[in-house]
């Protein structure tokens, strides 16, 4: 397992260079001048001399990426534009927003996901199978932001028992904290739980017409016993592939559902870099989304190893 962790390990160091060496090459291969894109054409010359001095646009561009790339292995991503402060500061003050927002998500989608999907692959042939599976396509068909406006059109508007949008820190007071995530997380995880509920569906039925599952239920193998033991064990390669994709679907559709809800996270941030054309920033952004999802299939891959010891030695 030691082996095979290195070597996923290594992996995915290769693939956040990669994608560092994608994100800096996109950058500067937007059209223009930078420093006169940011300023204006009205911008003095000395004012944009000192801006390409400030970017580091005045050496050549694969000296700027080795600068850049070095800098960001130390944790300094530069300094935004736009706000006048560091990158990796503003970063962090909105993950503490996206985090959660992420997480709660993901957590709505696996708790509701797997037993939804597991309940109708065991009940086949019935009229919850066909039921579940209409509501999983309906679910999955409604967009997350399409579902937050009904949420703060009913709960907030109507019922005024959840905010509309805002957010409130944690330390600042837990309550309002968590009253705050309730609609964002239950848009943005019902409709990743309705993907996630038809694939472990169609993972189980895979399993479940295995000869070894006909087999133990011949032999007089428990209903309990026959899913947790033997079609769920099976079928959990394909399960954790699902909720590797669905956690990196969450992270990145969090950033419309910021949107919705106003709250002042990852994707608010990177619209604003967008809309300013701050490239530290953006630039920045991209990276850590990068790297997370970078992370996560990583951690999905080491879930391979510990469920099917085969593709270990793969």
């Amino acid at each position: 397992m030691l082996a095979f962790t290195v070597r996923r390990f290594f992996t995915a160091l290769i693939s956040v260079w990669l994608a560092s060496l994608v994100v800096f090459s996109a950058i500067i291969a937007v059209p223009g001048d930078p420093a006169e894109i940011i300023l204006g054409l009205n911008a003095s010359p000395q004012a944009r001399d000192a801006l390409r001095a400030k970017l580091g646009l005045d050496v050549p561009a694969p000296q700027r990426y080795v600068t850049w790339l070095a800098k960001a292995v130390r944790g300094d991503l530069g300094e935004s534009i736009n706000y006048q402060q560091p990158v990796g500061k503003l970063i962090a003050a909105r993950l503490q927003v996206s985090v959660p927002l992420s997480i709660g998500a993901a957590l709505v989608a696996t708790l509701l996901a797997i037993p939804l999907g597991i309940f109708a692959a065991m009940r086949r042939g019935t009229l919850l199978d066909p039921l579940i599976t209409t509501l999983s396509q309906v679910g999955a068909a409604v967009p997350s932001f399409w579902l937050g406006l009904i949420f703060i059109l009913y709960f907030a508007v109507q019922l005024r028992v959840l905010p509309a949008g805002g957010f409130t820190p944690f330390e600042t007071d837990p309550a309002k904290w968590f009253r705050s995530l309730v609609l964002p997380v239950l848009a943005l995880g019902l409709g990743q739980a309705a993907v996630m509920t038809r694939m472990t569906r169609a993972a189980m039925l895979d399993v479940l017409d295995q000869d070894f599952v006909r087999t133990a239920r011949a032999k007089g193998v428990g209903t309990g016993k026959l899913v947790l033991k033997h079609a769920l064990r099976n079928a959990m390669v394909t399960i954790v592939t699902i909720l590797g994709l669905s956690l990196t679907n969450v992270f990145i559709g969090s950033i419309v559902i910021e949107q919705v809800f106003a709250l002042p996270g990852m994707g608010a941030l990177a619209l604003k870099a967008i809309g300013t054309r701050d490239f530290p920033l953006l630039q920045g952004e991209i990276l850590v989304y990068a790297a997370t999802i970078v992370a996560l299939g990583f951690l999905v891959d080491l879930s391979y190893g510990l469920l099917d010891p085969r593709i270990r030695y793969a």
